[in-house]
């Protein structure tokens, strides 16, 4: 954008960078501007809209070059291009006059030769012949004054359109500094109304009650988000979307709190702690979300993520339309741990299904439940590189029984498809288990990854088994721009023994939308539709719920179908998300749980991840060596599995052993095997014990050598 005003930044050349959760610092040239935001969540809307910015700046800069900060340097450099264009041309010009001179005097001579010889007394052949000739040189000579007289008119032409030219480039210059100025008018005039909007509906309604807030309550509207508002602000519905419900919180006046279910994950109203919920039980609020400290000193860094330079376009030109998991990928896109580990991550926030276990009522219980699918999604706001594809019979442990209560056990189970197995046992009464086949399409400008498989969940003492599937997960920009990633998509979740469900929608996030980014949304509700509980949030930030007192038939919305409002208790807060540790965007934006997953450890499995050698180089920054290494796990898998195929030809052109009853099963998992769930009737891998017995007794002889 041209500079309109003094101190403008051009954001073609600023650097952009975070100091905390709510500092920015924009930087170009020697002037420097330190931004503070009111959240977190604020502040990364505010970094991506300035990166965005900063990335459309840089293309008009590369695209136009006379599109820079100053607009006289431009013009005037263009007209002394121009210039010296017309200087060439006049000099070969020149060049072709004197050219042409020559022609003529040479031309001159040569005719009056021939005159001189048709003057002599030669043969009437000869005569003929030299009588041509001079036709010809008359014809040259002709020619000649003609070029170089369309050469001069070429000229004079070009000197009237360049004068013509230039006018009209002066013109759409002038043009769209003014569009520039108009638009960021529009913008500040835009921004003052919906202040305005916002600030209105809390000064008529708290004039009468608290004429001494409304001053300090229009200030703080300046500074926080909607979901940090006053609890008698009233919101109302965006015009370009169409929320399936409405909330209306119940007060102790006449007055209601009116907000949509697509507003920020606070729900617009000031939250509690779920601990300090007065409508909950007592059994769901003792020793419940604090953050339970590990007996064992855990690492809290890894080594600074290298920056190396790649060609991305180079090496994804021609896998447009391919599964991501047939790509051969240097490590450069990647991140040092494995898939497996990325699984395990799911249980960072197991306090959730803690506190869930001690829960008497069922609704209740799911509320944490959804709390707990959501908050899987908490450290992927960042996390833009890919985890290392596990090799066949990989496998990750997390053994947490002592600080944390669980243990987890991952295999690969399959190859292609990729498809990943995961048990988890806690002493603290429920019992995780899940089969996740990855799904992923490269489509040029961003890349689907699609979970498929389901999760199921089970509390020892109520016997609630509860089961649901992961949403899609997009990464976008793959070629231009910064990466970021979007979860979109709906969840059910359904507890099978008491048919209680849970329907979760996560919004994908819009330009045009004034919805906070990372919306969800959710609605609990018994076997007979009874809704109870409405969920609101972030699955970046937090989650709250809020008890339904009373529902209604709205009117209906833009699409014609009928909202439902819901008359809520003030909403408890049911999960937030652990800030980053000191550093971490130099770590590749891992949690304190994602430091240390890969730290090494004595008497795990032989083919655990953290013993797998390229990704242990990755992590310690010797990346050429790790991709040397990759290849070469990668071409050993590929030898195993070319003699497994070799020996299921062989079986099959044997058919079968009938007199022995054996016959060829292909690849079988070590630690899990195919049984069908007595609940939902889905075949898939589950645990069938003896890992934890073989660690203790360090006998890992049944193991294969994968690395």
């Amino acid at each position: 954008m041209a500079h309109t005003c003094r101190g403008t930044i051009n954001l073609a050349t600023a650097h952009i960078d975070t100091e905390d959760a709510c500092n920015i610092v924009l930087s170009s040239g020697g002037r420097t501007y330190h931004l503070k935001a009111s959240t977190e969540v604020e502040r990364q809307r505010w970094v991506t809209a300035l990166e965005l910015a900063k990335a459309k700046a840089i293309r008009m800069m590369n695209d136009q070059s006379d599109d820079s900060g100053d607009e006289e340097p431009t013009s005037q450099g263009g007209r002394s291009e121009l210039q010296g264009t017309l200087k060439i041309l006049v000099s070969k010009l020149d060049d072709l006059s004197t050219c042409n001179d020559l022609i003529a005097k040479h031309g001159a001579a040569l005719q009056r030769s021939l005159s001189e010889l048709e003057g002599l007394k030669v043969p009437v052949e000869g005569g003929e012949k030299i009588k041509a000739v001079n036709e010809r040189a008359t014809l040259f000579r002709i020619t000649s004054n003609a070029m170089i007289n369309a050469c001069r008119d070429f000229l004079e032409l070009a000197e009237t359109h360049s004068r013509r030219w230039q006018r009209a480039l002066q013109y759409e210059r002038e043009q769209r500094t003014h569009l520039e100025e108009t638009i960021e008018q529009l913008a500040k005039q835009h921004n003052s109304l919906e202040r305005a909007w916002r600030e209105a509906p809390t000064l008529a309604s708290a004039a009468p009650r608290a004429p001494a807030a409304s001053k300090g309550r229009s200030e703080r509207l300046h500074k926080e988000e909607a979901s940090d508002e006053d609890e008698d602000t009233e919101f109302f519905d965006a015009m370009e979307d169409s929320p399936a419900f409405i909330t209306v919180t119940s007060t102790d006046s006449t007055e209601h709190r009116r907000s949509q279910s697509n507003l920020s994950g606070a729900g617009g109203g000031q939250s509690t702690d779920w601990n300090q919920d007065d409508y909950m039980s007592p059994s769901c609020n003792d020793v419940s979300g604090k953050k339970l400290q590990p007996r064992r000193q855990r690492r809290t860094q890894v080594p600074d993520k290298p920056n190396y330079s790649l060609n991305l376009w180079s090496i994804m030109k021609n896998c447009i339309g391919k599964e991501l998991s047939k790509i051969p990928m240097p490590v450069n896109f990647n991140e040092p741990l494995s898939m497996l580990q990325r699984l395990t991550e799911d249980l960072e926030y197991h306090e959730l299904l803690d506190k869930a276990a001690r829960c008497d009522s069922s609704l209740e219980q799911m509320c944490l439940v959804a709390a707990f699918s959501i908050s899987s999604y908490s450290t992927t706001v960042h996390r833009t590189a890919k985890p290392f594809n596990p090799l066949l019979g990989e496998t990750y442990e997390l053994d947490g029984r002592e600080e944390f209560g669980y243990r987890s056990l991952c295999e690969q189970v399959s190859h292609h498809p990729p498809a990943a197995a995961h048990h988890v046992i806690s002493q603290r009464g429920w019992t995780l288990w899940q089969e996740i086949t990855i799904a992923s399409k490269f489509r040029g400008k961003y890349l689907s990854i699609m979970p498929l498989g389901a999760i199921h969940l089970q509390f020892h003492s109520s016997g609630n088994q509860y089961v649901w599937r992961k949403v899609t997960s997009t990464v976008h920009n793959i070629i231009v721009g910064k990466l970021w990633i979007d979860q979109s998509g709906d969840i059910e979740i359904v507890n099978h023994k008491t048919k209680e469900t849970c329907q979760l929608k996560f919004s994908p996030y819009s330009y045009f939308s004034r919805d906070v980014p990372r919306k969800v949304t959710g609605v609990v509700a018994d076997s007979g539709g009874q809704a109870h509980y409405v969920l609101s949030g972030t699955w970046d930030d937090k989650i709250e719920s809020a008890k339904v007192v009373h529902s209604s038939r709205g009117g209906s919305g833009s699409e014609g179908k009928q909202k439902t409002v819901y008359q809520t208790l003030s909403p408890k807060l049911l999960w937030k998300k652990y800030p980053l540790p000191e550093n971490a965007e130099n770590m590749y934006y891992f949690s304190a749980l994602a430091l240390t997953l890969n730290e090494q450890e004595d008497g795990v499995g032989l083919t655990d991840s953290r013993l797998r050698p390229d990704q242990k180089l990755m992590e310690e920054g010797r990346w050429d060596e790790a991709n040397s290494e990759k290849q070469r796990l990668e071409e050993k898998q590929r030898a195993v599995r070319r003699r497994r195929e070799a020996e299921a030809s062989d079986a099959v052109d044997e058919e079968c052993d009938y007199d022995s009853g054996k016959e060829y099963e292909g690849y079988q998992p070590l630690w899990f095997h195919q049984r069908r769930d007595s609940v939902t009737g889905d075949t898939n891998f589950v645990y069938k014990g003896g890992y934890w017995e073989a660690k203790e007794r360090q006998d890992w002889s049944m193991c294969p050598n994968i690395f």
